[in-house]
């Protein structure tokens, strides 16, 4: 048996469900992960730490392009290890419309297979549709982000362009 501190989950495979969590948003409001997801289109972005260079380009990419993902059904979750008034700052700052999750503890950094140093998640993007994983990115980008999702999705759904 692992012990806690050396436990790694395999990061989430094609077709694996939504991880059945919950987790505190920018204003420490519980948000169910599997019932957010449960329709639609939903992506969840990680990245290691708000208000840092590579994490602001990645955020704000998916912030700028947020109508036109809207438009393909498209709901927007950020997640990193960050505490809830750090995720907070971030969204102020930033202007992001979509909800950041706090996720100091961990939960959905190991239930995703995205562990990284020193606690930190590897920046890392996935996209679920009505639940169930259908495209992920192991090695996010940072100022394209949002385009690397809208040709997924090209390729996923290309009678919706």
């Amino acid at each position: 048996m692992a012990l806690p501190f050396m436990a790694s989950a395999a990061e989430l495979r094609l077709g694996d469900q939504l991880p059945a969590l919950t987790l505190p948003d920018q204003d420490g409001k519980p948000l169910d992960l599997a019932a957010y997801g449960a329709e639609g289109y939903l992506l969840v972005f990680f990245y290691p730490k708000a208000n840092t260079p590579g994490c602001t380009a990645q955020a704000c990419s998916l912030r700028d392009a947020e109508t036109r993902l809207k438009e393909r059904g498209v709901k927007i979750l950020g997640i990193s290890a960050d505490k809830p008034d750090s995720q907070k700052k971030f969204v102020t700052d930033q202007k992001l419309p979509y909800p950041l999750m706090a996720d100091s503890e961990g939960k959905a950094i190991r239930a995703f297979g995205v562990e990284g140093m020193l606690g930190f998640a590897r920046r890392s993007a996935f996209l679920f549709h009505q639940g169930k994983l259908v495209w992920r990115d192991a090695k996010s980008s940072t100022k394209d982000q949002a385009e690397v999702v809208l040709k997924a999705l090209d390729t996923l759904s290309p009678a919706k362009k």
